[in-house]
């Protein structure tokens, strides 16, 4: 997303179609949701959409050592952007951007949607 329109989003002059909030989902839970929302909304003609995937939990320092690396957060936050640029996307989505802080800051996206063909 360009400069210029990142900034227009984020001072409310170009509108937000739609809004996913991603939280609480597991990994293959998000992507499916994300895919089909993507697609949705593609379809519907929307051309700027807010995924929120939250910055993740702080670290728990009382986690079990088997739950994982106890410094990792934010794995929807990460995962998003293999999704957006993944092949099956490609041809929906034109580009995303870290949201402004008034719409969720590093814990958002914009993500910017391709006009339909006619």
């Amino acid at each position: 997303m360009a400069r210029k329109e990142r900034r227009a989003v984020v001072s409310g002059s170009v509108q937000i179609d739609a809004k996913l909030d991603l939280h609480g989902l597991r990994q293959d839970e998000a992507h499916r949701t994300l895919r089909n929302f993507l697609l949705r909304s593609a379809a519907a003609g929307c051309r700027t959409v807010l995924v929120v995937t939250g910055k993740g939990a702080p670290a728990r320092d009382d986690a079990p050592l088997w739950h994982g690396d106890r410094s990792e957060r934010g794995v929807l936050r990460r995962l998003a952007p293999f999704i957006l640029e993944s092949a099956e996307l490609r041809e929906v989505v034109l580009g995303y951007e870290v949201a402004g802080q008034r719409h969720g800051g590093l814990g958002a996206l914009y993500v910017r949607l391709r006009r339909r063909s006619r």
